[in-house]
């Protein structure tokens, strides 16, 4: 390979000449790019040298500052675009531009490990910072930062025997992928080798209990830690909400859960399964020697200064353990009232239901509708050095401080109806309860909330007005519903559309119709959808936004919970006192922009 060092190979002027030509900055502040640089780069080498790999390291990436670096250290308003920051994507995208070749902005998800690894050596990567992404027709498709040096690209074509075709990427990109990419797959390949051995083919059960024991798997072992802690820094990197460690009969596979979908990110050999599990097994506490019962246990994580909780499940499967983690971010869980999706009208009236001094609130929903980030927002916003709040959770989501929270635990006699008696003791003024699952548990929440305290509480059903026929089913008087109930708000969380893909369309409402969406509008209606990018990963979707039923109690819907009046009785009288359906929300929602109306057939289907 190639001996030459590349250094910086962008000249600077030509480099601001191109921003210049291109919009992004002006005369002005090339002059002060000009002026600014050699103090910026002194400071920029500083800060790298200080952060470099430790002492005694035989390799760290070669990262010279470059005229890039500078520019999008300073921050400069783009000419072009004013109110968005000249940031280093920026930079490269108007380098590509004007070098015509294309741009590529990396989505981590979509590389494959053993190419991005196996094609060229680590050292060689971290010299001259290129990273392979993909085969395409033949050709190996090269991210770089910097094409000026035609020879690098001459011996990754001889290398990889193929024909070399180059990208630009940003040098921030290729550097966090060359150090996660790299590092795992060692981390990896030395598991592997130290756990490789003879294995045996698990076709069931019976077998699975015939696996090697946990003195033989070292979880404290430094590549299996190294690998466990990229797969969460991984999660946390690309939004995920659930990681899925799943083993097969020669292989194991992570899968992300993000906005809702699964995406599978690794293949890792069959070999490292074992060890990996022992490691999360330990650091959440569980038995590492129990491989045939389902453990439950969870993980404090910070990250970049913030806290995160984890809750870890393992499961004897066909072909081992399988892990799921699922993460509990803060940032997710509680978040403004404003925020959550909530509709002006739908937000001040459940305002009005927490703000009573008692009663029963409901949010209904199926699992994964966001209940969980309802009741914890809404908690929060009613916290107070003067308030008492007492949760009881099965288990609990996310530790929070203000609140008293209790988990239940079935084996020692703690479950949501015995512990509601317990609470009545201790002073609270509002009790959150995770889910009526019973009688015993519906009867006690009302005598809570008959003896004067706020309960909030979970239902699974599929809208606002069934909650009350299941209320009945469960069988709690007609009388005590009527007395306590306040209000009742169902949910679904619907994708958003990409905001960096956005694109208008035409479609004729009657062609909505025919799929059972009534807008209300006659004639062609513009319609948002997303092409699909690398920012989404090319589904058109960024992110979620709750939908919302919300019912009030008023004295007709009490009327009717005196009657034992069926759902449709009830719904038909809430919506004609201005209740909005799940339906129609979703609908104002589609007209709005901010999804589609494939994501309002598929959460509100039941209502068709």
């Amino acid at each position: 390979m190639s001996k030459k060092n590349t250094g910086n190979l962008l000249p600077d002027e030509d480099v601001l000449d191109i921003l210049l030509k291109a919009g992004l900055i002006s005369e002005d502040q090339r002059q002060e790019i000009l002026v600014k640089k050699a103090r910026i780069k002194n400071r920029l080498e500083q800060v790298r040298t200080m952060g470099s790999a430790s002492p005694g390291s035989k390799s760290k990436i070669v990262n010279p500052v470059t005229i890039v670096d500078i520019v999008a250290s300073l921050g400069f308003q783009r000419v072009d675009a004013p109110g968005k920051t000249l940031d280093e994507e920026a930079v490269y995208q108007a380098l590509a531009r004007a070098w015509k070749m294309p741009y590529k902005k990396i989505d981590p998800l979509k590389l494959d490990l053993n190419l991005v690894t196996s094609t060229i050596p680590l050292t060689f990567a971290m010299k001259h910072l290129v990273l392979p992404v993909r085969i395409k027709d033949g050709s190996l498709i090269v991210a770089t930062s910097n094409p000026a040096d035609p020879e690098v690209m001459a011996d990754i074509a001889q290398v990889s025997k193929m024909k070399v075709q180059p990208v630009l990427s940003t040098k921030t990109d290729i550097i966090k992928l060359i150090s996660e990419f790299f590092g795992f797959k060692r981390s990896i390949m030395a598991a592997e080798s130290q756990y490789a051995g003879p294995t045996i083919d698990l076709g069931n059960l019976e077998q699975f209990v015939r696996l090697k024991s946990s003195e033989e798997l070292l979880s404290d072992d430094q590549h299996v830690v190294n690998a466990v802690d990229h797969l969460f820094s991984y999660a946390f990197d690309q939004r995920a909400s659930d990681i899925h460690i799943e083993p097969k009969r020669d292989k194991s596979i992570v899968r992300l859960r993000i906005d809702g979908t699964l995406h599978t990110v690794y293949t890792l050999p069959k070999a490292v399964h074992p060890a990996i599990t022992s490691r999360i097994k330990t650091i959440a506490r569980l038995d590492m020697a129990e491989k045939r019962r389902p453990q439950d246990g969870r993980i404090k994580m910070e990250r970049a200064g913030v806290e995160s909780e984890i809750r870890v499940s393992s499961i004897p499967v066909a072909f081992g353990e399988k892990m799921v983690m699922r993460i509990m971010d803060p940032e997710i869980l509680f978040q403004d009232l404003e925020d959550l999706g909530f509709t002006s009208m739908d937000l001040l009236r459940y305002q009005q239901f927490i703000s009573m001094p008692h009663g029963v609130i409901l949010v209904t929903g199926p699992t994964g509708s966001g209940k969980s980030t309802t009741l914890y927002s809404s908690l929060r916003r009613l916290s107070t050095p003067d308030i008492n709040i007492t949760t009881v959770e099965d288990p609990i989501e996310m530790i929070y401080e203000d609140f008293n929270q209790i988990a239940v635990q079935p084996a020692v006699g703690i479950t949501f109806a015995s512990i509601l008696r317990n609470i009545l003791r201790q002073d609270p003024d509002i009790i959150m309860i995770g889910e009526m699952r019973d009688l015993e548990t519906a009867e006690n929440a009302v005598q809570a909330a008959l003896t004067g305290h706020l309960v909030l509480s979970t239902l699974h059903t599929n809208d606002a007005p069934s909650s009350i026929t299941r209320l009945l089913d469960l069988g709690v008087p007609s009388f005590l519903i009527k007395a306590t109930l306040v209000g009742i708000v169902a949910q679904r969380l619907v994708k958003k559309i990409c905001p960096e893909c956005k694109e208008s369309f035409e479609m004729d409402s009657s062609e909505l119709e025919a799929l059972g969406l009534d807008i209300g509008k006659k004639g062609p209606v513009t319609l948002q959808r997303g092409k699909g990018c690398l920012k989404c990963r090319g589904t058109g979707y960024y992110g979620r936004s709750g939908i919302y039923e919300v019912l009030p109690i008023t004295e007709s819907i009490q009327a009717l919970i005196n009657q034992e009046a069926d759902t449709r009785k009830i719904r038909d009288t809430a919506v004609q006192e201005g209740m909005v359906t799940l339906r129609e929300n979703a609908i104002k929602k589609l007209l709005d922009g901010t999804t589609t109306y494939q994501e309002v057939l598929r959460v509100t289907w039941e209502q068709l």
